[in-house]
């Protein structure tokens, strides 16, 4: 178990485990991989004694495959302080997850987490308050116009009836015509007041033809889209992530934003956490959580470190392709030549 080291912290809302889970990966990454997906939570993450635990490659190969499993959006590292006072100390950890996940997922989980850890120390400092009893109930008085003060126009006027006058007794009515349906108006053809969910749906076929929605599907995908938004996303949020890294074609659009509302649910935002930049009454706790690069350790904040690599070691990343994946068999034959090698150094 870690202590403090970089400690296995598993992510939320994970698919469940199969044998194809990293089948897309190289073979040391996938490795490598599976031996992490099995670890308990608080298991330690250090390269130095992750080789310790793969008899087929070091420290250097442990570290390579860390960094292409990061920029794959299985792990995040983050430095977290713990304590209070004067005694706030750092430790790490090593968010998992076994699902690949994208970089605006990240960033969301990584904020949710800093949220967390920063509202709970001020909970526990302050006094619980009473809680505030409901406003009573204010009567809204009925505009009653007076006689002497009619306003000299009104919307409809109805004039008098004049008065009666004693008539012959009428014949009998005739039976009255049924009454004609209300003709459609404006104000009843209007919809009633329209979601936010369904606003943003509706929204998708402006910002690309190929997620064009019809009014039954926007009504009939409204639940899965205001599950986003219960969870503290807004719709710019929701139709970025739609929208992010379509296919050259999309044949049946409601169903591929269907998928899409399943598979990439953000996770959920503390009650009152309020996004960067907007301003409150109260001063913004310090942040407690910071993102490493999984490469050469350095932090940074969520949005500064994609695919959890700073920008030197992105680029060099991205320039160099990464390292190509060694077969076991190959390494197994090199460390045969160095055992041999030294046995003929010992001998006389």
């Amino acid at each position: 178990m870690a202590k403090p080291g970089y400690g296995k912290r598993s992510a939320p809302g994970q698919q469940p485990r199969t044998r194809d889970d990293f089948a897309l990966l190289p073979t040391r990454e996938r490795y490598v991989a599976g031996f992490v997906d099995h670890l308990p939570d608080g298991a330690e993450m250090s390269v130095k004694q992750l080789a310790k635990q793969l008899p087929l490659y070091g420290q250097q190969a442990v570290s390579t495959s860390l960094k292409a499993l990061s920029v794959a959006g299985h792990l995040r590292r983050v430095r977290c302080s713990v304590g209070t006072g004067d005694e706030t100390r750092w430790v790490f950890r090593t968010f998992w997850s076994r699902t690949a996940r994208d970089n605006e997922w990240w960033n969301t989980y990584l904020a949710t987490e800093t949220a967390t850890r920063t509202a709970a120390p001020a909970a526990t400092s302050e006094a619980p308050a009473a809680p505030a009893e409901p406003p009573a109930p204010v009567a809204v008085p009925q505009q009653r116009t007076p006689p002497e003060a009619a306003p000299d126009t009104a919307p409809t006027t109805t004039p008098a009836a004049p008065p009666a006058t004693p008539a012959a007794p009428a014949a009998p009515a005739a039976p009255a015509a049924p009454a004609a349906p209300p003709a459609l108006t404006a104000a009843t053809t209007r919809p009633a007041a329209l979601s936010p969910a369904y606003l943003a749906l509706a929204e998708l076929g402006r910002k690309d033809i190929r997620l064009a929605l019809s009014a039954d599907d926007c009504a009939a995908l409204e639940p899965q889209a205001a599950a986003w938004f219960e969870r503290g996303v807004d719709a710019d949020y929701l139709i970025a992530a739609l929208t992010a890294g379509l296919p050259a074609q999309v044949d049946c659009p409601p169903r591929f934003v269907r998928r899409r509302l399943a598979d990439k649910m953000p996770p959920h935002r503390p009650a009152g956490h309020s996004s960067p930049g907007t301003s409150t009454s109260a001063p913004s706790p310090a942040r407690r959580l910071l993102v490493e690069c999984t490469d050469c350790g350095r932090p940074g904040l969520p949005e500064a470190l994609p695919d959890g690599l700073c920008r030197p070691c992105r680029a060099a990343h991205s320039e160099g392709g990464g390292t190509p994946s060694v077969d076991p068999a190959e390494i197994a034959v090199v460390k045969a030549h160095m055992a041999n090698i030294r046995d003929l150094l010992k001998a006389p």
